[in-house]
């Protein structure tokens, strides 16, 4: 039997969010880095273009250990309400604008980004002709703000194992995430992760790589982990087993017309860590 290899991760950073289902009004996040972010992450790192295809690291098997789970923190949005400028674009291309800025006369005067108009558009939506007098007007003349939510997990650190047999890709893997040819994030643009990634690749299965190693130190926190946490960690599983669960968090091509997965399977364990697991020596 081959013998298989874990690359150990850590995920650590102020904000974290990990998105499963959520689109633009909703975004929502995972409690724990699913194998599609994680995978994206490394990708960037080795900096494939999304239309090439994952190969041997979607192939990797996945594994999260919830060191530090974080708070979940809601950031509520309120976009496009207000008063805005008119550009001379604005008003040129919308008569209706034109003569409710200057009623008067309809004709376009003063200096740029002085004039507002209460519940309007800065930017014209929907151009079309106007069938009376035949200029480019806006079918959208309104401006009715949209709400957002936004769901991050804040001040948490997970301990990722990616498991492989072939010992040279997850080496390449590990020196990416270091030296990286794209910029990482952890699941958002808006949350960059904190200190070292790649923590070594060690010979085992992903639960006895989770058993063996420590906790990872929290955020602001300089006392030593207690040695008595059973934190949670979900594992893969390569094959459909009883007591295992479908998650449909299987990575398979990151389209620009928006990602592709598949079906994967995990259990969830309690790990009882070794009392002689040592302590990291991390830059956090």
């Amino acid at each position: 039997m081959t013998q298989p290899y874990v690359l150990l991760v850590r995920l650590a950073g102020p904000l974290q969010s990990w998105g499963v289902s959520g689109r633009f009004a909703l975004r929502d996040t995972h409690p724990r880095p699913t194998k599609s972010g994680v995978v994206g992450l490394c990708a960037a790192a080795l900096g494939l273009h999304r239309d090439q295809p994952l190969g041997e690291l979607a192939e990797t098997l996945f594994g999260v250990r919830a060191d530090h789970p974080g708070t979940p923190l809601r950031d509520y949005h309120t976009v496009g309400g207000g008063t805005y400028p008119l550009s001379p674009r604005d008003l040129a291309t919308d008569h209706r604008r034109a003569t409710a800025a200057y009623p008067d006369t309809g004709i376009v005067t003063g200096t740029f980004g002085r004039h507002t108009l209460d519940s309007w558009y800065g930017a014209p939506k929907k151009i079309a002709a106007d069938p009376v007098s035949g200029a480019l007007v806006s079918g959208e003349v309104r401006r009715n703000a949209m709400l957002t939510e936004r769901w991050y997990l804040a001040d948490a650190a997970f301990l990722v194992g990616l498991q492989h047999p072939d010992l040279a890709l997850l080496e390449r893997i590990a020196h990416a995430l270091e030296h990286p040819k794209r910029l990482l994030w952890l699941g958002r643009k808006s949350c960059p992760p904190s200190g070292e990634l790649a923590l070594g690749i060690v010979p085992g299965t992903l639960a006895e790589a989770f058993r063996a190693k420590p906790l990872l130190p929290a955020a602001g926190v300089t006392a030593a982990p207690s040695t008595r946490a059973r934190p949670w960690a979900w594992i893969e599983s390569p094959h459909p087993l009883p007591g295992v669960g479908p998650i449909s968090d299987q990575p398979v091509r990151f389209d620009a017309n928006g990602p592709v997965h598949g079906l994967r399977w995990e259990t969830r364990h309690r790990i009882t860590i070794d009392q002689h697991a040592g302590e990291w020596d991390i830059i956090q």
